[in-house]
C-alpha cells in the first residue's frame, strides 16, 4: 500500500495488528505512551513517533487502539488539529457510540473521517490477522480502508453508521459475559445430573443452545484450566457497565441482563481485575459458578 500508517496504542491488541500491518510490508508508525512498548515496535520494524501530534501530521490512516472511550476522546482533540485532509481514523478500541458520533462531527469540522471499527478474538487473533471488527461510519471511507482491513481481519460487518460499530460491540461483549454465566450454570447442572462437562458441551454445541462461549472459550480456556485468553476480568467488568450504560442512556430496560451483571460487578470481587476473564466461572458464592 502506498499509504503511510499510523497507530496510537501498541499493547496487547495495537501490537499484534502492529506485526500483521510490518509483515505485510505496510509504512508503519507506531505512538504508544510506554517507551518499552514502542520500543519493541520498532524492533519489529516500525517507525517510531515522539508524539501522537507527530504521527498525525505524516498518517494517511490512523489507527487508535486504546483502553477506553475518555481516552480516545483525549487523543483525538490532542491530534484533531495535525491530521491530515483527507485522512481516516479507524478506533478499534472498545469505545462509547457518542464518542463515536463526537468524533465523527469532528472529522467533519475538520475534513478527515472516523470510523469506528471494534474488533473480536483477542490477542491471538490481532497477532494471526484473523480479528472479526464490527464497522461504523461512511461507507465511502470504510471502503478505502478496505486494503487495511483485509491485513487484519478475517471477517469485517458494516453495521451501519457513526457509532454503530461501537454499539453492536457493547451489545457482543453483554452476551459473552451473560454466556459465560450461564454455561457455567449448564456445566453445573449437567454434573449435578451425572455428565461430564465435555459429553454436555458436545450435546450443547450439537443444539440450539450453543454459542461461542461453548464452542470455544470452555474448550479452549476453562476446561484446561488455561485461563490465558489475553482479555482480562477487568476489561469485561469495564464492558458489562457500557451495557448498562447504554441501555440507561437509550431508555432500554435490561432487566434479564440486570442479575448477571451484578454477579460481574459485585458479587465476583474475589477474582482480581488482573485475572483472565473466563475465570468468572471459577467464582464461589450462591450462585454457584465452579465447574
Amino acid at each position: 500500500m502506498d499509504m503511510q500508517i499510523g497507530l496510537i496504542g501498541c499493547g496487547n491488541m495495537g501490537g499484534g495488528m502492529a506485526a500483521q500491518l510490518i509483515a505485510s510490508g505496510s509504512q508503519l508508525i507506531c505512538y504508544d505512551p510506554d517507551p518499552a512498548t514502542l520500543s519493541k515496535m520498532q524492533d519489529l520494524g516500525a517507525r517510531g513517533a515522539e508524539s501522537p501530534k507527530a504521527l498525525a501530521k505524516v498518517a494517511d490512516i490512523i489507527i487508535l487502539s486504546l483502553p477506553k472511550a475518555a481516552v480516545v476522546d483525549a487523543v483525538m482533540r490532542e491530534i484533531v488539529a495535525d491530521i491530515r485532509p483527507a485522512a481516516i481514523v479507524l478506533d478499534t478500541s472498545t469505545s462509547e457510540p457518542v464518542t463515536s458520533q463526537a468524533m465523527a462531527s469532528l472529522g467533519d469540522a475538520h475534513g478527515f473521517s472516523f470510523v469506528d471499527g471494534p474488533v473480536s478474538g483477542g490477542p491471538a487473533a490481532a497477532n494471526a490477522g484473523s480479528m472479526t471488527m464490527l464497522l461504523g461510519g461512511e461507507t465511502a471511507a470504510i471502503e478505502r480502508l478496505a486494503p487495511v482491513l483485509d491485513i487484519l481481519t478475517a471477517k469485517t460487518v458494516i453495521v451501519g453508521g457513526s457509532g454503530a460499530g461501537h454499539a453492536a460491540k457493547i451489545a457482543n461483549n453483554m452476551l459473552c459475559a451473560a454466556n459465560l454465566i450461564l454455561v457455567g450454570e449448564a456445566v453445573r447442572l449437567g454434573q449435578a445430573a451425572g455428565v461430564a462437562p465435555e459429553a454436555l458441551l458436545e450435546g450443547i454445541n450439537a443444539g440450539s443452545g450453543r454459542s461461542g462461549v461453548s464452542e470455544v472459550n470452555f474448550p479452549k480456556w476453562i476446561l484446561n484450566d488455561g485461563f490465558d485468553s489475553g482479555f482480562t476480568m477487568g476489561l469485561m467488568r469495564k464492558d458489562v457497565g457500557l451495557a448498562l450504560d447504554l441501555a440507561k442512556a437509550s431508555g432500554v430496560e435490561l432487566s434479564g441482563f440486570a442479575q448477571i451483571a451484578d454477579i460481574w460487578l459485585n458479587q465476583s470481587q474475589d477474582i482480581a481485575d488482573s485475572a483472565d476473564f473466563n475465570q468468572i466461572v471459577t467464582r464461589d458464592g450462591k450462585a454457584g459458578h465452579n465447574v
